[in-house]
């Protein structure tokens, strides 16, 4: 499927747009608490056993956007996005087929593994796409499409919960449930595909007008720093970053994946006790600070800095968490408040990570190299939920209940969050050894790029 080139006139306005359609449906998966109670019951899970399919998904998303990356860059957006439809609605009714059957592990392979590739895939499908559409406002560009895999939950999770209610929480119900979810994505998923262009060259967009307007220019040639996929991960850089993404996206999706029965449990012994539509509601709140900070943190990475706005993520970070710690049980509007903020930066983490790329190693091979460094997210998606549920269930094993069970997980996110503050403070410029000349592009300049690296 060749990429398909935007006509003279294209405004790339329309661009996100289409990204944003392919985002708001594979953003369902920071809904996936929604689904742990009814399976939990249905299916006689522990809090352990009903996060696998999340995790996995999480780990196909990496490990897709890793190896998927060099062939988004070759194949164009359109290919991607066609891609991530077909795998990420399959993935459902295979899930459907699961719970109907009472087969878990159908559950599993669906959401999990294929559903997983068709995140990965659809993640970076328009990421490369819109840096060279908006080369002036990469933060922004990238902040408005990414935005929306962060508000994807704000819409599946009341969306799941009503039809859970309608359907029912036993195997049948869960199952209809999926089975809607397959067939409504890949409709709506459908418009990115149709929608998306790739921009022009500035040779084809230099003097052309329509109605007397400038159509918007695409990428001209490379300028500045340019690096290859393959130089990429040889530095240094590339790894302090990818400590960072995984750093800050292991303290966020802890929180994220056990949203709903955590605050059932942070208050289920106060005279408040948090019920199960609040506890829905409570997602869908995350998921609205977790859309708003992709685009809000991201756009302010723009006036400020990408090293100075992961500061923020890391360092702020810390202390609401050590807020939580010690004060969280004590005032509902706080943890909410914390929680909600804590969100906003693992969202905005996420949309500054492409600009961030974008400074470092320019546009080259961006969206290959964001895709590798999606192996993060793949290391965070089993340790966040690693992290929580398993001592969740092994401190309520040992007979303690409410907060207490969150305690101990949510110091360790403190000393990731530290961590990964510091790994931030060692990223410096690419040095040159690892450029590819401005002049030099095509088909022959990873190889350039390589054999500059070798004789170095």
């Amino acid at each position: 499927m060749s990429p398909p080139v935007a006509p003279p006139g294209w405004s790339r306005w329309l661009v996100p747009p289409a990204a944003l359609s392919v985002h708001l449906a594979i953003g369902q998966a920071y809904a996936w608490s929604v689904f742990k109670p009814p399976l939990e019951s249905a299916l006689h899970l522990d809090g352990t056993e009903s996060a696998l399919p999340f995790q996995l998904a999480i780990v196909m998303l990496g490990l897709s956007a890793a190896f998927g990356g060099t062939l988004v860059e070759r194949n164009g957006p359109r290919w991607a996005m066609t891609v991530a439809l077909v795998c990420f609605s399959s993935g459902f009714l295979i899930s459907a087929l699961g719970a109907q059957t009472e087969q878990y592990w159908l559950i599993v392979l669906g959401y999990g593994f294929v559903g997983g590739i068709g995140l990965g895939i659809g993640y970076i499908s328009p990421v490369s796409t819109l840096i060279k559409w908006f080369p002036d406002r990469p933060g922004m560009a990238t902040g408005i499409a990414i935005m929306g895999f962060g508000g994807g939950a704000l819409i599946a999770s009341p969306w799941s919960a009503q039809m859970l209610q309608s359907f029912g929480t036993d195997h049948s119900g869960i199952a209809l449930a999926f089975l809607v979810h397959g067939l409504s994505y890949a409709v709506f998923m459908s418009l990115g595909v149709l929608l998306v262009r790739v921009p022009r060259t500035a040779q084809h967009a230099e003097g052309r007008r329509t109605g007397g307007q400038h159509a918007d220019p695409g990428p001209g040639a490379l300028t500045g720093v340019q690096v290859s996929a393959r130089s990429a991960v040889r530095t240094p850089q590339f790894w302090c970053l990818w400590i960072v993404l995984c750093m800050n996206v292991t303290a966020g999706i802890g929180i994220l994946e056990k949203a709903a029965p955590m605050i059932t449990d942070f208050f289920a012994d106060t005279s408040t006790p948090v019920s199960a539509s609040a506890a829905a509601g409570f997602v869908a709140l995350l998921s609205a600070a977790n859309m708003t900070g992709r685009i809000g943190w991201s756009t302010t990475s723009d006036l400020i800095g990408r090293k100075n706005i992961y500061r923020v993520y890391l360092g702020v970070g810390a202390l609401l968490y050590l807020l939580i710690v010690l004060f969280g049980d004590a005032s509902k509007p706080l943890f909410v408040l914390c929680a909600l903020v804590i969100l906003s930066f693992y969202g905005g983490g996420f949309a500054t990570v492409p600009a961030y790329l974008k400074d470092l190693f320019g546009t080259y091979e961006v969206g290959a190299i964001h895709g590798r460094l999606l192996t993060a997210w793949s290391t965070a998606g089993v340790l966040g939920p690693l992290i929580v549920n398993w001592i969740a269930d092994h401190q309520k094993a040992a007979g303690k209940h409410g907060s207490s069970l969150y305690g101990l997980s949510f110091g360790v996110m403190i000393a990731l969050l530290v961590v990964g503050f510091a790994a931030n403070e060692l990223i410096r410029p690419v040095h040159a050894r690892h450029h590819i000349p401005a002049q030099r592009k095509g088909p022959d300049a990873d190889d350039a790029a390589r054999q500059q690296s070798e004789s170095a």
